[in-house]
């Protein structure tokens, strides 16, 4: 029996970690009128789905294992940031501003093209409640 469709598979991953929005070249008024109260040390409770597509292996009736999808991204992302400061000590982030839209972007950049029989769709990171990031492949 063969599966010709695409498949979508999607998996959430969590990790906390602290930061700052503020741009160096702007004073404290400036960074406070832009950024509001993150131009403080915070941190938040993310939550990260990754959502990989590919045919359905007829022998394993899966796309790709979720440990191997899991193994990846903890190796390749949630090692570097889980209980880290996102400013200072994830070499990837260096010289970035972490805002959600950025942080996702960069988590992208780490992951695309490494997942065997898979293809990156979308990276979904959620910040807060009310804040949701999605960056998918165009």
């Amino acid at each position: 029996m063969s599966h010709p469709q695409r498949v979508n598979l999607s998996r959430r991953l969590t990790f906390a970690a602290g930061h700052i929005l503020a741009k160096p070249e702007w004073d404290e008024a400036r960074n406070r009128e832009v950024f509001g109260a993150c131009s403080g040390d915070h941190g938040h409770n993310y939550e990260l789905e990754v959502t990989v597509s590919g045919s359905v292996d007829v022998s394993t009736g899966m796309v790709i294992n979720l440990r191997e999808v899991d193994r990846i991204v903890k190796d390749l992302v949630i090692q570097d940031v889980d209980h880290r400061h996102l400013n200072r000590d994830v070499p990837w982030l260096e010289g970035c501003l972490p805002t959600t839209e950025n942080v996702a972007l960069a988590i992208w950049r780490r992951l695309e093209g490494t997942l065997p029989s898979a293809r990156l769709e979308r990276i979904r990171l959620k910040e807060t409640e009310n804040n949701v990031v999605e960056v998918e492949r165009p």
